[in-house]
């Protein structure tokens, strides 16, 4: 029962020589990973394939399955690697291995009805910086130097903004790590990074980015994550930064990955009062979203209407405008529809291999993966799928491995534990009001992060970099 209360990332096997039972487990979201293989006579575990393959008896064979889910870009499931019989644990899963067989058993789920009532927003806005405060901190325990990446995004500042209050007092100052892009101006963060340092007690270090391409150091890439990888911003960007990060003999490295889908958006929210037939609600946010983006309320709520509200407005003398709910309901699902399927299969047949695709079942598994895609129903439920995505524990793995070949141990107080059930667990409201996404974070970080980094609406787009490289 040690895993569910544990807090943190984890990989880990105790051997019980007693009882002659392995016992292994992989912490709540998949940060460390866990490889393993099996047959009658061999157990082999690693954090990396390449172990796994150093016993002679472990075969090398493709798994043509997983090969086909990457072309269609599917890391729904969660077991499969790029090989045959080389397994992994899934996140929040303990293994027990003896003479008796294998079982796994998932030792700790994510609560998707979980609700937490307060009575304010300061409060929602306290308890959210109490426990990010916390998992910070407790991530910069360590006997090695540790730094944090700085990209001047929300998620990157506030880390590195904690950071430096909570260490401040001990008269320590923390290296910083920033890709900065000379030639390609407009991925260029420097104002936003530059807003944070001037708070003092930061060490910084950059890279250039647009130096680098999207085939810098592929090969020695490749060895490290032992298969292709879906990241193509990895040797630009990743790559770069741990390598600086090496020389500077920093050894921990706190990271904000994907901050925005642990905190959410939150426009799941939209859906869902459009649901509810709170349309003056409806409105009210979309007026706010419109603004800051600027867009048309009017065409964005009318489109939102056609598509939830006809049902209760339109009944049979009004045919052309259910048609016309028809025709827009597409602009706002997730699923795909039959003939948008079938026209996404035709084009796999020209770049994907027929007799490969019918040979793995391409076309269910595609069909399978779909249905765990469609549209939510609320905003939670979206928040939920987003957090416990396999998209999300293949990312952590690619990070995982890249940060290994530089002897840098990556740590996320997104992921933590309690931070992740806290922003899952809370209103709606909290993660969209008024048009301003994640406000929960906003309001936790006053007088914390810079102003312009506090309300900033923009988010990095480094699309030009790879057109240019």
């Amino acid at each position: 029962d040690c895993p569910k209360h544990l807090l943190g990332d984890f990989a880990f096997a105790i051997w019980d020589k007693r009882r002659e039972i392995l016992f292994c487990a992989r912490d709540h979201f998949g940060v460390k990973p866990f490889y393993y293989y099996s047959d009658n006579n061999t157990f082999a575990f690693g954090s990396e394939i390449k172990a796994i393959f150093c016993l002679p008896e472990v075969p090398r064979e493709v798994n043509e399955v997983r090969i086909g889910d990457y072309l269609i870009k599917n890391f729904d499931d969660t077991t499969i690697t790029s090989y045959q019989n080389i397994l992994r644990l899934p996140a929040a899963h303990s293994m027990k291995v003896s003479s008796a067989g294998i079982k796994i058993q998932n030792y700790w789920k994510l609560d998707p009805q979980k609700e937490i009532r307060l009575n304010s927003d300061e409060e929602y806005a306290q308890e959210f910086r109490r426990i990010f405060t916390e998992a910070v901190r407790c991530r910069l325990r360590s006997a090695l130097p540790v730094g944090s990446l700085l990209s001047g995004g929300l998620d990157s500042s506030s880390i590195t903004s904690v950071a430096r209050k909570i260490l401040a007092p001990e008269g320590k100052i923390l290296d910083t790590f920033s890709a900065i892009f000379d030639k390609n101006t407009e991925c260029d963060e420097r104002k936003f990074i530059n807003a944070v340092l001037d708070g003092g007690n930061l060490n910084p270090h950059y890279v250039h980015g647009d130096e680098r391409t999207p085939l810098s150091d592929i090969e020695k890439i490749l060895w490290y994550q032992d298969e292709v990888f879906f990241a193509p911003g990895l040797p630009i960007m990743s790559w770069g930064l741990y390598d600086a990060t090496n020389k500077e003999g920093v050894r921990v490295l706190l990271d904000g990955h994907d901050g925005d889908g642990v905190v959410s958006h939150g426009y799941g929210y939209l859906h869902e009062l459009a649901l509810q037939g709170r349309w003056l609600a409806l409105f009210t946010e979309i007026q706010g979203v419109s603004k800051i983006y600027s867009q048309s309320s009017w065409e964005t709520f009318w489109l939102y209407f056609y598509n939830y509200g006809m049902n209760s407005f339109c009944q049979k003398p009004f045919k052309l405008l259910r048609r016309l709910r028809k025709a827009l309901r597409g602009r706002f699902s997730k699923g795909i529809s039959e003939s948008n399927q079938s026209e996404i299969l035709s084009q796999w047949s020209n770049n994907i291999n027929p007799e490969f695709m019918q040979r793995i079942n391409l076309e269910e598994r595609y069909s399978k993966f779909q249905q765990h895609e469609i549209s939510s129903t609320n905003c939670k439920t979206e928040h939920y799928k987003t957090i416990t995505s396999g998209l999300q524990i293949y990312a952590l793995e690619v990070l995982d491995k890249a940060a290994a070949a530089f002897s840098i141990e990556q740590r996320y107080p997104f992921w933590d534990k309690r931070l992740v059930e806290f922003c899952l667990a809370i209103p709606a409201e909290q993660k969209l009001n008024k048009g301003w996404s994640r406000m929960i974070m906003r309001r936790a970080m006053n007088n914390i992060l810079p102003v312009e980094v506090q309300w900033r609406t923009s988010k990095a787009d480094f699309t030009p970099n790879l057109s240019h490289t």
